[in-house]
């Protein structure tokens, strides 16, 4: 009997009314299979488990010992996360469909918009998902046909998911995040080195010293990418050159797949983020000038080192996704001299070697937010010398954000960079990451732009 014909006779849970819960809901209904939905906040979900389960499948960011989740296993219930469940779907109504998937602390929605920019311009089709855009269930129920899954994969999602198998994976890099959910960096890591069990080649950022040892126990195949000239079998740059030396036939040749002036903007990371975007491509067979025109046409995302205006030699940029320490020192080592715009909810990561790492880079510091206290500690510590200015906590985060853009402007000089990049989650002041990068984009063309 197949997986979907069981589904009907089974009595099935969904963890979590979220985007995924919501995506996984609509594939039961339309499908006429019965589900509750459980969740401790949406209204009209299911907060208690009061029966006996067959199933559950569950929506990420959901700790494995969740109440809800513990109570579900001790009736004999099989958990499911939702990537998992949606594999088993996929080998049934597209047996031929091959996934590819990255993952990485930062940089893994560039890489993975770049990945569907090189898509855009392919023969191959193939759609980025998971983590960014629709879930995976979601473009499986879609109905469309597509040659190739590209995932993007978080933490969370590793952390439940142990059936896929991928053509190749990327590893971005490994730093300190979501500590307070895994419990310790070491949890963090290996649910991140998780993905290369699952795949078959595995593309892994060579300038990253966790990926590169932390990668080192796993046998597979490894193609490393770095910001160097490549040696043979990897991707690397030669003088404005992104060069391929590891899909040639012929190991002593270099192929050109872009140019720095391709890459917007072509900042360390960024051009990191697209070798590994090349690299996935390469492995399914897309060819090098699809790739160059893939990455020529892309444009980062909004909230991503978005100039948001330059004015009296003053530039102003919105990182409000650089969510965690090792995003926010790659916008900072982006930029000679920045006033930097930090704080938010740290979720367990020390900023200590943030501020050793780019102190040279702070001219000044404006923190805000319930752990603005843990970044002037690290500043006093290890960068006594940099001024900083904690703004008082506000349950009005657009007057917030205007106080914050009025103090910076106060700072800013000509040559210099007013830099959101909170190194922290934004949800004790602000809806999200985007909220707060609207609210200072607003507050910067209030303030400045008049």
């Amino acid at each position: 009997m197949s997986f979907m014909h069981e589904l009907s006779a089974k009595k099935i849970a969904i963890i979590g009314a979220g985007v995924t819960g919501s995506a996984l809901l609509d594939f039961f209904i339309t499908r006429g299979i019965n589900a509750d939905l459980f969740d401790e906040k949406a209204p009209g979900a299911l907060r208690e488990v009061n029966t006996t389960y067959d199933l559950a499948v569950v929506s990420p960011g959901w700790r494995i010992d969740h109440p809800i989740i513990a109570a579900l296993e001790a009736t004999g219930c099989e958990i499911m996360g939702e990537i998992d469940f949606a594999w088993k779907i996929k080998e049934e109504i597209a047996p031929d469909q091959k996934w590819i998937a990255l993952t990485g602390t930062n940089g893994k929605t560039t890489t993975i918009q770049m990945v569907q920019s090189i898509f855009d311009y392919s023969t191959k089709s193939g759609i980025a998902c998971g983590n960014v855009g629709e879930p995976v269930i979601a473009v499986l129920a879609s109905g469309e046909s597509y040659d190739f899954l590209a995932l993007e994969l978080s933490s969370f999602q590793l952390q439940w998911s142990r059936l896929p198998r991928y053509e190749a994976v990327a590893l971005l890099n490994i730093a300190p995040d979501h500590i307070d959910w895994h419990g310790s960096f070491d949890r963090y890591a290996l649910a991140k080195l998780k993905l290369l069990e699952a795949g078959s080649l595995a593309i892994i950022n060579g300038e990253d010293s966790e990926s590169v040892i932390r990668s080192a126990s796993w046998s597979g195949p490894k193609i490393f990418y770095n910001l160097d000239t490549p040696q043979a079998g990897e991707i690397g740059l030669v003088e404005n050159l992104l060069v391929d030396r590891a899909f040639t036939s012929d190991p002593s040749r270099a192929i050109e797949f872009a140019e720095l002036s391709d890459i917007h903007p072509a900042v360390p990371h960024n051009v990191a983020n697209a070798m590994a975007a090349a690299g996935l491509a390469l492995a399914i067979g897309i060819s090098h000038q699809e790739i160059r025109a893939g990455l020529k046409n892309f444009t980062l995302d909004r909230h991503r080192l978005e100039v948001v205006l330059e004015k009296d030699g003053i530039s102003w940029v919105n990182d409000s996704k650089a969510t965690n320490p090792h995003a926010a020192a790659a916008a900072l080592l982006s930029h000679i001299s920045s006033i930097w715009i930090a704080g938010g909810l740290a979720k367990g990561a020390e900023m200590g070697p943030l501020i050793e790492r780019c102190a040279l880079r702070i001219k000044a510091a404006i923190l805000f937010g319930q752990d603005a206290s843990i970044i002037a500690t690290a500043l006093s510590r290890f960068a006594p010398q940099i001024p900083y200015f904690i703004m008082p906590f506000s349950g009005d985060s657009q007057e917030l954000m205007l106080e914050v853009v009025s103090k910076a402007q106060e700072l800013a000089t000509s040559g210099d960079t007013v830099l959101l990049a909170p190194a922290c989650a934004s949800m004790d002041q602000f809806q999200d990451y985007a909220d707060r990068g609207e609210k200072f984009v607003a507050a910067v063309r209030e303030v400045v732009g008049r």
